[in-house]
Order: C-alpha cells, then sequence, then structure tokens
C-alpha cells in the first residue's frame, strides 16, 4: 500500500471538491487512463500496465464532506482500494491531503511490469500529488472542470 501527504495552498472545500470525482483522477493520476461513471456511488478504471489493460469497477463506500473519500474494488481484472483524507490547516486556507492507495491482483502472481508498478506505487503516488498541487494551485483542475460541465451540457 501507498501512503503519502501532501499541503495543498487552497481551502479545504475546494481541494475536496477538486479530488473527490474518481472522473478527475487521470487528470493527476497518470498511471490511469480513464474512469468512467457509471452511477453516483460506481465507477470504472481502465489502465494499462506493461502492454496488458486492465479494467476494474469500484464503488465509493465513504464520502464525508471536506473530510474523507474512500472506494474499494467490486469486480474486474485488478483490485485497487483508496482512501483520501482531507485536514484543514491555517483556519482552513490550506489543507493537508493524505492519500492512500492500493493495487492486488485478485489472483495469482502478477506480471513483472505489474509487480513493479506496485512496488513502486509510494513514488509514484507523490510524484502524481505534487502534480495534482501544480494543477490545483494555478487553477488549472478548476478550468478543466468548468470546460468539462460545459460541454456535458452541450451534449446533454
Amino acid at each position: 500500500m501507498a501512503h503519502q501527504k501532501i499541503e495543498i495552498e487552497l481551502p479545504l472545500a475546494k481541494v475536496y471538491e477538486l479530488m473527490s470525482s474518481p472522473v478527475d483522477f487521470p487528470r493527476f493520476l497518470s498511471h490511469l487512463k480513464e474512469v468512467i461513471k457509471i452511477n453516483s456511488q460506481t465507477f470504472e478504471y481502465v489502465t494499462e500496465i506493461g502492454g496488458e489493460e486492465f479494467r476494474w469497477t469500484t464503488n465509493v463506500i465513504d464520502d464525508l464532506r471536506n473530510t474523507r473519500f474512500a472506494w474499494i474494488t467490486i469486480n474486474g481484472n485488478l483490485n485497487q482500494t483508496g482512501t483520501i483524507r482531507f485536514t484543514p490547516l491555517e483556519n482552513g486556507t490550506r489543507t493537508k491531503v493524505d492519500f492512500s492507495l492500493d493495487y492486488r491482483t485478485f489472483f495469482g502472481e502478477p506480471s513483472e511490469e505489474l509487480k513493479s508498478f506496485m512496488e513502486n506505487l509510494e513514488a509514484t503516488l507523490l510524484d502524481e500529488l505534487k502534480t495534482f498541487k501544480e494543477l490545483a494551485e494555478s487553477g488549472e483542475l478548476e478550468e478543466k472542470q468548468s470546460a468539462d460541465s460545459e460541454a456535458e451540457e452541450v451534449t446533454a
């Protein structure tokens, strides 16, 4: 299991908003190709590791606004669990994010590429959280969310 912490120079409510929707994860979790929303609690994830495609479906098991967001895998060919905890700092003007992420195979030994990915997840997650911090603090994540929301309204 990988566990990393980072401090973001944004209010807690804003950080929670930017980080609590799995469909936005590929914007900063570079190892994910796509996350598709099935319904408000269920999401399908897609990634490719060592030339092999992995797909799995998760359910949100904990969504305590501005406090914690967590999910577990319910089916697929890769098992992923995650928890994000949000802590306000300096009277809520800054936010500490604690992100735990775990990948496992459902059965058998992982391929060498998947095993290497899982062994390096701690470093990967830190790099990805640094990317999130940069994008969030610069406003790029928020701009992209607004553009995506407008596109969804036009196609609906």
